[in-house]
């Protein structure tokens, strides 16, 4: 008599999936949501646009972010490099006659150079990689001030322009395909070179990892190094795209970028990766902001909408990522648990707040262009 196989529930088949499943999910409910407040002003070809190319800027800090939380990192530093970075190239351009083609990768190995001084600091001085990126983040940015003394430094070159919000007439803006290409080559690192499958063995059990004969030290310090090339890209990329730069540019990158790659299903807890989800988390906060600013919502209350929905969604990913959890029956059953009503009564109230604000500037917002 044939025996044959029972097939796995659809909770353990949806398993591997759910880091691209729940961000693509999120991006389908802000589509639903904007084509019903605001189809005309949100789906327009102009701000689509806006949206990929505010998105595109993250996406390497999120190909590098991913990385250096895979294998139970953070670097909080990123938002100094990228200033720093950015000035850095604008002095070398502006009071150094350096050629852009020049000044342009100069700024980039600096930023991996910072990388490479953080990996040192948290891994030859044992400092922990909060407290140790936090610190160089107060030392980048202090370094910035010191070097702009308040100056704006503005007007470069347009191959500089270019990479920052230039577009291949008829195909996709250049910072899209600069950004597109760092996610792409993150998959490739990540699935297909012994970098990637050493960073998540290092995240998931760092004393196995090194029993093994993996160099994890160096290879943390491979991946902060990394992490501050990329942020001098974008440092590169956000001087290109605003023509300027100063000493207090890109504040809340570390924010923005450590929320993408959680939302997209890369684990807090090391281990686990997903550099599609790290991509799809880059363009769903892309596509909220945006959404804000369509609604005419305040800016104050942006900044509310904004950390009401990073923190509903890190705390509920956090929750589902958990390695401890009671895996009987996989997640489904898990959420029957009582620990799991109380994370979705948590995030229904964090995501109705939003709900509200979203509502009040789409009910109560005023003409925006008002006569008289």
């Amino acid at each position: 008599m044939a025996v044959t196989d029972t097939p796995p529930p659809l909770s353990d088949r949806l398993e591997p999936y759910i880091a691209i499943i729940a961000p693509l999910s999120m991006i389908l409910a802000i589509f639903i949501f904007m084509a019903i407040a605001e189809p005309v002003r949100y789906f327009r070809a102009s701000n689509l646009n806006l949206i990929l190319l505010d998105a595109a800027l993250y996406m390497p800090m999120a190909m590098a972010m991913t990385f250096v939380i895979t294998q139970r990192g953070i670097d909080l530093s990123i938002g100094s490099i990228a200033a720093l970075s950015g000035i850095l190239m604008a002095f070398l351009i502006k009071q150094y006659g350096f050629s852009v083609y020049i000044a342009v990768p100069i700024a980039i190995l600096l930023g991996a150079l910072m990388g490479l001084i953080n990996g040192l600091i948290i891994t030859r001085f044992n400092v922990p990689d909060l407290i140790g990126t936090l610190a160089m983040d107060l030392v980048y940015r202090g370094f910035a001030l010191v070097l702009a003394k308040g100056l704006v430094l503005a007007r470069f070159p347009d191959f500089l322009t270019d990479i920052g919000r230039g577009q291949i007439p008829g195909v996709v803006p250049i910072p899209v395909l600069i950004g597109t290409a760092t996610m792409i080559l993150g998959y490739v690192l990540l699935r297909r070179t012994y970098f990637g499958r050493y960073t998540v063995a290092i995240g998931s059990n760092p004393e196995a990892a090194e029993l093994t004969g993996i160099a994890v030290n160096r290879h943390k310090v491979y991946a902060y190094v990394l992490c501050g090339a990329c942020a001098a890209l974008a440092g590169v990329m956000l001087t290109g795209k605003l023509n300027a730069i100063q000493a207090t540019s890109a504040p809340y990158f570390n924010l923005h970028v450590i929320a993408a790659v959680v939302v997209g299903g890369t684990s807090l807890f090391g281990g686990r990766a997903s550099m599609l989800g790290s991509f799809a988390g880059v363009l769903r906060l892309s596509m909220m902001i945006n959404a804000l600013v369509t609604l005419r919502i305040e800016f104050f209350w942006q900044s509310v909408a904004s950390g009401v929905v990073i923190v509903s969604s890190v705390a509920l990913y956090a929750w589902i990522q958990k390695k401890d959890r009671d895996g009987a029956g996989g997640w489904l059953a898990a959420l029957q648990s009582p620990d799991a009503q109380k994370m979705l009564r948590f995030s229904a109230a964090l995501i109705g707040t939003l709900i509200a604000l979203l509502a009040r500037g789409g009910l109560f917002a005023g003409d925006p262009n008002p006569s008289g």
